[in-house]
């Protein structure tokens, strides 16, 4: 019953706030392994109608703010005849969600707390499926002078400076980013809450809007950077360190835990995504607007490859 509210829930939200027609992206071909019932007679676009039709998609901020889901989701809707209901949030409520069945699958950014997760069996399957990159934004004085520094010794000098520092606080993928920094550099502004410790508790995007106005420092991912840069009065001042490594994994939830969900639609968005054509899509997102993409395709990839 609890889903159930849930998904009603869901459902009203996503009619109040309907985004506008996505970007158009080439065709995606079907996922490898996936059972497509179709008629002998009939065109594949006639392929049986999946038996639940919904399905719960718990992810980040950072991949609704950049935009890529108004990209991939109309994608896998109109291939698969599923319905997504997207819920954005951070990836420790993502992971929260998971394990209170009131998700079907994760799309989320935090491998350490996803491992533990897995290793909780609340989720079943877990692939590999892109990466960006953590910068440290803000003004373009820079009065800590944490440019060319490690994320370290940035997180350090920023403290010492006791200038405004914009921090999530939602146990997000980006917050968690965030913590392990303060605690390399054995520091706990969160717990001591100097004035300059803003914490917003928002998501990427608003939490940027907040730094801009504040003219304080942030730590994001480079996607939702870009994405809202035009209307945002602050620079990158730090990037490229191997430590800033953003990625994203998507998740089944298990459904030996939570019967009731329809994990069918969850691999099936799983397969998806990991699908060579959506991998190229996801190679080709951001290209035309900013000369880079957003999200690097990592699928064909092992997380030893990135160093996890």
């Amino acid at each position: 019953m609890k889903r159930i509210i849930f998904l009603i829930f869901c459902l009203l939200l996503t009619a109040c706030g309907a985004s506008a027609a996505p970007t158009t992206a080439p065709a995606i071909s079907s996922p490898e392994g996936a059972e497509a019932v179709i008629a002998t007679e009939a065109p594949a676009t006639e392929a049986a109608a999946p038996a639940n039709t919904n399905i719960i998609l718990a992810t980040t901020t950072s991949t609704q703010d950049s935009g890529l889901l108004d990209v991939l989701v109309p994608m896998f809707e109109e291939q698969t005849g599923y319905t997504v209901q997207t819920i954005a949030v951070g990836t420790g409520e993502a992971l929260k969600m998971g394990e209170e069945g009131n998700a079907d699958v994760l799309l989320v950014h935090a491998p350490s707390s996803e491992v533990t997760y897995i290793e909780g069996g609340f989720g079943k399957d877990r692939m590999l499926v892109m990466h960006n990159d953590y910068i440290i934004v803000g003004p373009a004085e820079d009065p800590a002078a944490i440019k060319d520094l490690g994320p370290k010794d940035a997180f350090v000098a920023i403290y010492n400076a006791a200038v405004p520092f914009v921090s999530r606080g939602d146990d997000s993928g980006t917050h968690k980013k965030e913590v392990s920094f303060w605690a390399k550099a054995a520091l706990d502004p969160a717990t001591e809450k100097p004035e300059w410790f803003i914490e917003t508790g928002q998501g990427m995007g608003a939490s940027l809007t907040v730094a801009s106005e504040k003219g304080a420092y942030i730590l994001t991912d480079r996607a939702t950077y870009l994405a809202n840069k035009d209307n945002l009065q602050l620079e990158i001042l730090l990037e490229g360190n191997n430590a800033l490594l953003n990625v994203y994994h998507v998740i089944t939830v298990n459904p030996e835990k939570w019967p009731a969900v329809n994990y069918d639609g969850a691999i099936a968005f799983a397969k998806f995504i990991i699908d060579p054509a959506t991998q190229a899509a996801i190679a080709e997102f951001g290209m035309d607007k900013f000369g880079q993409p957003l999200f690097y395709p990592d699928a064909d990839k092992t997380d030893a490859d990135l160093g996890l």
